[in-house]
């Protein structure tokens, strides 16, 4: 249930538990940023050794306030921060902020203290945020509060914060001040014992003040309602997310017994639900800060054309090679634009994207050239680089680029390079809205990533597209198969009964216990076939030996059965032989893997990539949570590095890529309907030209009870 946690953001009064005069302390801190920081609201200082704090009456204890209390910020000892929550549900306060440290962070007995926390929170009805929190910010004229022990008070803006790191936050501030950006909103959250980052991008998603979410993300608390409450902001309020995520799970780290399981770490995870909630994952504080200033001061693009405008050749095409190296496109200029950047511009310059204005360019060339360009319909956003030289005017050009762009509702990015020379001209940019960068790769990395989110908020299938299925079917084998053990592996005798409910594209098979039922099973089949060991102790059956393909009559499918049979008891005398499985041989095709895993926290995550032995080694697949929009599964198809080999290459006629998507999509429902799927991989699937479908050639599933 989603939680009100409005009081806390923007209460119209707040009770300090443990504010004091002494100098250092956290709680003299806190409450001095209310009072300089300007709250407009009621302020109640509790401590029951002083008469006042900072000239403000203080109370001995919460229940003492005489009035009501919105928000109650607590910075005492954990035993006495549990007993304050008691009495903010007495009194009826609204909500809490628990900056205390020496909770879950420490291990022992700090994670019974942080469970007693919770249940008083919720005894209470309080949403709380924290403990071990910097504190929330709210910077909002209207209300003016620096509810945390930060050194600054930032300035107001149009982007919110959100970090699960408090020191991380002092020093994002820090930044920001030197760099003339302002918040909305700026959250410490801590532990996050009740409130979540949930229940913090519910708040900002309707938040008239918020135009940019940031976040400094540790965990997600659940993947699917995230990726929910993302996907409204993105596509439905259609504000920029960026996130930074550090930290892997130990279940990330674990080795597994199928390929998607080695392979699906929690890094995965977090990967697939950033791109399916719409939200941009960037490396580290520096990119962060360099795509949240351009988002939060210009349009988005409309597409991924650009120009470039500069007064030196290398950088020029050091801008042109990042371009291309992020996926943008130098736009080409109408033969109109041609004519006036000719007609303006000396013989020497360049009126070619990227435009170059010469060297000795003044600020009347910069804005010909600017204003040319941006007036393109085939542009759809600009990067402008000055390079400081004797002759050129720079705080009279930077002058001129905000006047340029009024109007023209498309990016523009400024590089201004250098540090001294250009300071005043970057200044003014900045102070007007247009971003400026040291060196023109971040820019053109920066206007990248304003074009993907630009292309997210494009018009596309945003549903989940159910497939047929007999789904009773299936959970009725999965059920039999768990009866005997409460972990099974599923090799491909068993697994394609459970494909076969979903209806992937299966080959013909039989599984033979015994020689004399050869015969029978492989006319069935039809020659060529392939033969394979079944045991569950031999799971990566090639390694074993236990693998035989081409097989073209049955003289050498006696054959090939005693080999496989020898040949998996000499790799490991101790596996139990179930049989050797007989199966159509596939025609040649292009070889992918589909895989899924169930991690423990955010729930089925689907994986494609190229299929053979080599997909551990290689490593190029893409991943996404079940269930998945139609669009998910074109776009991790489109994600690989060999994508270019199913398109086609050296002759080679193009994949059906519309079958891997069909078997894709089946994967995503066959995992979301069917929890006791803990991994699965059908590898390889066999993809045939265009129109032509695939077959599935080998599969296992592992089964776990619930």
């Amino acid at each position: 249930m989603a939680k009100d946690i409005s009081k806390i953001i923007n209460p119209a009064s707040i009770a300090v538990v443990g504010a004091t005069n002494r100098k250092g302390s956290v709680g003299l801190a806190v409450f001095s940023n209310l009072i300089y920081g300007g709250y407009q609201g009621v302020l109640f200082p509790i401590n029951p050794k002083a008469r006042s704090i900072q000239g403000v009456k203080a109370y001995p204890r919460l229940v003492d306030v005489p009035d009501p209390v919105d928000l109650v910020v607590i910075v005492v000892p954990p035993e006495a921060a549990i007993d304050t929550l008691n009495q903010a549900g007495q009194i009826g306060a609204r909500g809490a902020v628990v900056i205390t440290a020496g909770f879950k962070e420490v291990g022992g007995a700090g994670v019974e203290l942080e469970r007693r926390l919770k249940e008083a929170a919720n005894r209470a009805n309080i949403p709380l945020v924290g403990p071990n929190c910097l504190g929330v910010i709210n910077t909002d004229h209207d209300v003016s509060m620096n509810a945390s022990f930060a050194t600054k008070m930032p300035r107001p803006g149009n982007i919110a914060f959100i970090s699960q790191s408090g020191a991380l936050c002092t020093a994002v501030l820090d930044v920001a001040a030197g760099r003339n950006i302002g918040f909305s909103k700026f959250i410490s959250f801590g532990n996050k014992a009740d409130v979540t980052e949930i229940d913090l991008l519910r708040y900002l998603r309707d938040d008239p003040e918020t135009e940019v979410i940031l976040m400094y993300l540790e965990d997600i608390s659940n993947g699917r309602e995230f990726i929910e409450v993302a996907r409204e902001i993105a596509w439905d309020a259609k504000k920029p997310m960026l996130a930074i995520k550090s930290g892997t799970s130990p279940e990330g780290a674990k080795a597994a017994s199928s390929h998607t399981g080695s392979l699906a770490g929690s890094e995965a995870a977090y990967d697939a639900i950033f791109m399916q909630s719409g939200i941009q994952r960037v490396e580290g504080i520096t990119e962060l800060f360099h795509y949240a200033q351009a988002f939060g001061s210009q349009p988005v693009p409309k597409g991924n054309r650009i120009a470039i405008v500069t007064n030196a050749g290398g950088p020029g095409i050091m801008a042109t090679d990042a371009a291309v190296r992020h996926g943008l496109k130098l736009a080409k200029f109408s033969e109109a634009t041609l004519a006036k950047l000719k007609n303006d511009l000396p013989p020497t310059a360049s009126i070619h994207n990227p435009v170059d204005v010469i060297g000795d360019a003044t600020h009347e060339r910069y804005e010909a050239a600017i204003r040319h360009v941006l007036q393109d319909e085939n542009v759809d956003g600009a990067v402008i680089i000055l390079t400081p030289q004797a002759m050129t005017d720079i705080l009279e050009t930077a002058h001129i680029v905000p006047t340029v762009v009024r109007g023209i509702d498309k990016p523009v990015l400024c590089s201004f390079m250098g540090i001294v020379d250009v300071s005043a001209g970057v200044n003014h940019l900045q102070q007007n809205g247009i971003p400026n960068y040291m060196f023109p790769e971040a820019a053109v990395r920066t206007l990248a990533a304003m074009a993907r989110f630009g292309d997210k908020l494009k018009p596309q299938a945003r549903w989940v597209k159910p497939v047929q299925a007999d789904c009773s079917s299936a959970q009725m084998l999965i059920n039999e198969s768990l009866e005997l053990e409460p972990v099974h592996l599923m090799h491909e005798h068993e697994a394609n009964r459970i494909l076969q409910c979903y209806g992937f594209p299966l080959l013909r098979s039989r599984l033979v216990t015994k020689p004399e039922e050869l015969e029978a099973a492989a006319a069935f089949v039809g020659f060529p076939l392939v033969m394979k060991i079944v045991s569950p102790q031999i799971v990566h059956k090639s390694d074993a030996g236990g693998v035989k393909v081409g097989i073209k009559d049955l003289a050498e499918a006696r054959v090939a059965f005693q080999q496989i049979l020898d040949n998996a008891r000499a790799y490991n005398p101790e596996a139990v032989i179930e049989g050797v499985y007989l199966a159509e041989m596939a025609k040649k095709g292009v070889e992918v893997i589909l895989g899924a895993h169930r991690d423990p926290k955010m729930g089925p995550i689907v994986m494609f990539g190229l299929g053979g032995t080599l997909v551990e080694v290689l490593k190029d697949v893409s991943f996404r949570l079940a269930p998945m929009w139609e669009s998910s599964a074109e776009r991790m198809i489109q994600e690989i590095k060999a994508y270019k080999v199913l398109q086609g290459v050296r002759g080679n006629p193009p994949s059906d890529i519309e079958a891997i998507k069909d078997c894709i999509l089946r994967l995503s429902q066959l995992l979301d309907e069917n929890p006791q799927i803990a991994e699965m991989d059908i590898n390889p699937l066999i993809v045939y030209p265009k129109g032509q479908g695939c077959a599935v050639a080998d599969c296992r599933i592992i089964l776990q009870h619930q």
